[in-house]
């Protein structure tokens, strides 16, 4: 056994796609080996900016001897049959074996000389590596069929044991030599074998493993950091991408100007990170330090003192840009930045920014006003909606995107406005993803509610759905975040009357826009002179475009239908959100099939109940004894429990589930209409024991006509007792 060695030399990889990458060859190298029957004993990867590579161990010198057998056509089949077997197998008629009367073929294929299968693999998984953005390059990049790679290609090592591996690819032919360190070690390198290559690249100044380049980075920035009384806000992907830019890398502390720290923290941290990809720092007190650690590629002379002086200069003008941002934008009140909204198209086909805010604004104080959100000021929710998008238009978050909200409440804070509607403009996004914080404030829950509603009613009026896993949009994360700003809060909220106000809503943003669209078109007609016949276009318009016009048949059924298809769509992502907490998604059916219980909160309360009945003993025996009952009843077609005056008398376990049914059933239904589910639950439960006793001793389809209807009819009220707290047919078990 030997281990191989494969190096591709190339000029920079971007640092978001080397771990990728590294992951992607192995792969395919362990892929393409397989096909010879090659399999290494592990591989090792490793990936700096300026070279992918891998060790295979464990690999013999070359492939076992393999012999396979293909069955062909019947020996009686025609002759075209037998000549299509045999160009697939490449023998001759003589070489096949008759086996009752059926052609089988065995190939034998030797084994090969693994140098051999290598100088195929490699260039076939060069070829075949699917980077995210690759390039041609030099005079071969004329033709399609030329090499793309991330980079330039460079130079190819490839060593089986202490053997070059013959490899050409686009005038770049296989050799012993490397490149060390662009600037400590700028010559060759001669790798004698996989053995010592990770050595002797960290001799020149070349650490190849790019985890241990993490670790290095994490440890020397917390010790500089902690020599001046400091901790390193952790970041883990800055980290990557630090350890993905360096190939030997010594992070240096450096220092900013204490006054910017005026500027909001959030602002210099992105700048530190996002423009100058800087670790940012804490004081003792846990507050902003005006400092930051870079990450060198050099180990330099001076220790580091020239750079970090270059990397001050820079973060300087940096920090500039962003307090002139801060000071310009604070010239402008919000409520003046909002009505430039104006200008920002929401979508072609829903107008613009301006005209959402005015929807969310209306829906935030009705969700207030009709105390959805309990302990909001109806103003304050408004206000805060009105002004929510204001710092869209502000230089901080054109230059920050991912500012917007958190700058509009510093705006707000600037302007004193109440603490409610800074805190509801900051956070009105959230929760933008799974385990973001939920707002609890209720005046942010009124706007971030009102917002992320009026986004899905919007989409979905608009026909323009969450289709398989596409969802430009993110129309399903707004769910889901609807969704946990109703459970994290308890939020009684009937969904279908807050999705037809939106729609309602909706319809007169529209209608408002065509009708300022339609009197636009008519102050451009030469029609001077006929007043009259101008009054009754005018008329004639406002009546068709009048926002506060009745609803027409066609816009009632769209409404009707909307509210069916998003109460399904939250139906939808609510198993998904809940499957994560331990619900089972059927129980959840059982509950909506029910239909008519938009309330969530209400709606979770039973499956939660349900979930905790179908654990036990009687719960699972209730529901085996349920699916008996209504199979029977489907199978007999009877669809409703109908009264049937008892004419014999009952047998024991008969007249024991009639007596059962007369309690369990006003208990449960008065259990559900106080909302205690559990107590409904309790109730069906009782029904067990009898219903056991019924199906062991009862025969349901007796001879007798009126015993026969009686028996049914039990069943019936049976199923019609559970179907008042859910649908257990879509329980599975």
């Amino acid at each position: 056994m030997t281990d191989f060695l494969l190096e591709l030399r190339c000029e920079e990889i971007p640092a978001r796609m080397q771990l990728k990458a590294s992951e992607e060859l192995a792969r395919l190298f362990t892929e393409e080996v397989a096909k010879a029957g090659l399999k290494p004993e592990s591989i090792d990867s490793f990936v700096t900016p300026r070279r992918l590579a891998l060790i295979a161990r464990g690999l013999p010198q070359e492939t076992a001897a393999v012999s396979e057998e293909f069955k062909g056509p019947r020996t009686s089949a025609p002759a075209q049959a037998l000549e299509g077997f045999l160009r697939k197998t490449g023998l001759t008629q003589d070489q096949l074996e008759d086996r009752d009367g059926v052609w089988f073929a065995v190939v034998n294929k030797p084994g090969r000389a693994t140098v051999e299968v290598l100088a195929e693999s490699v260039p076939a998984v060069i070829r075949a590596f699917p980077w995210p953005k690759s390039m041609r390059w030099g005079a071969a990049s004329q033709t399609t069929e030329s090499l793309r790679w991330v980079r330039p290609l460079q130079g190819i090592v490839a060593i089986l044991g202490d053997e070059l591996v013959d490899i050409e690819m686009e005038g770049v032919r296989s050799a012993y030599a490397t490149l060390g360190h662009r600037f400590h070690h700028p010559g060759e390198i001669t790798i004698g074998s996989a053995h010592d290559y990770v050595e002797k690249l960290r001799a020149c100044h070349v650490i190849v493993s790019h985890q241990e380049r993490q670790s290095i980075i994490e440890a020397k920035a917390a010790e500089a950091a902690s020599a001046h009384g400091y901790t390193v806000i952790e970041d883990k992907g800055l980290v990557a991408e630090n350890a993905g830019l360096t190939e030997w890398p010594v992070p240096l502390l450096g220092d900013f100007d204490p006054a910017f720290l005026e500027v909001p923290p959030e602002v210099i941290q992105l700048t530190l990170r996002i423009n100058q990809k800087y670790f940012v720092l804490r004081d003792a007190a846990g507050k902003l330090a005006p400092a930051f650690i870079c990450t060198a590629n050099i180990e330099a002379k001076d220790g580091g003192a020239a750079i970090v002086a270059g990397n001050r200069k820079v973060l300087a003008a940096r920090l500039s840009d962003a307090r002139f941002f801060w000071e310009q934008d604070r010239k402008t009140k919000l409520e003046d930045h909002a009505r430039k909204l104006e200008r920002i198209t929401f979508h072609e086909k829903l107008g613009t920014v301006a005209d959402k805010v005015e929807r969310v604004a209306k829906l935030a104080r009705w969700l207030v006003e009709k105390g959805i959100v309990k302990g909001a000021d109806a103003e304050q929710a408004e206000q805060a909606a009105h002004l929510a998008k204001a710092d869209l238009v502000t230089e901080m978050v054109g230059e920050f995107p991912e500012l917007q909200g958190v700058m509009g409440g510093y705006y707000a804070r600037a302007e004193s406005l109440p603490d409610a509607v800074a805190d509801a403009i900051r956070d009105h996004y959230k929760p933008i993803g799974q385990g973001d914080d939920v707002p609890s404030a209720p005046t942010t829950i009124a706007v971030s509610l009102a917002d992320k509603l009026d986004t899905l009613v919007a989409f979905f009026a608009a026909g323009m759905f969450p289709t398989g896993s596409k969802d430009p949009f993110a129309l399903r994360r707004s769910a889901l975040a609807i969704l946990s700003l109703l459970t994290e809060n308890a939020l009684r909220i009937p969904l279908a009357s807050a999705i037809s106000y939106s729609f309602d809503l909706i319809r007169r943003s529209f209608l408002n826009a065509q009708l300022m669209t339609e009197l636009s078109k008519l102050r451009g007609q030469d029609i001077a002179g006929n007043q009259e016949h101008l009054d009754r276009l005018m008329s004639s318009i406002v009546a068709g475009f009048n926002p506060d016009r009745a609803w027409t048949d066609v816009e009632r059924q769209a409404a009707t239908s909307l509210v069916g298809e998003l109460l399904d769509f939250f139906a939808d992502r609510l198993k998904v959100q809940q499957r994560e907490a331990g619900v089972r998604h059927d129980l959840i059916d059982a509950v909506f099939a029910l239909g008519g219980e938009d309330d969530l909160v209400r709606l979770l309360a039973r499956v939660t109940a349900l979930q905790s009945l179908v654990a036990t003993d009687d719960g699972t025996n209730l529901l085996a004894g349920y699916k008996r009952a209504a199979n029977i009843l489907k199978k007999e077609g009877v669809e409703t429990a109908e009264a049937v005056t008892l004419s014999y008398a009952p047998e024991q376990a008969e007249a024991g589930l009639i007596a059962a049914l007369d309690i369990a059933e006003p208990r449960a239904n008065a259990a559900v209409a106080a909302e205690d589910f559990e107590g409904a639950m309790a109730a069906l439960a009782t029904l067990r024991a009898p219903i056991d006793a019924f199906f062991e001793t009862v025969t349901v389809n007796d001879a007798d006509k009126d015993k026969r209807a009686m028996r049914l009819a039990l069943l019936a009220r049976v199923r019609e007792a559970v179907h008042a707290v859910a649908d257990f047919s879509k329980i599975t078990g």
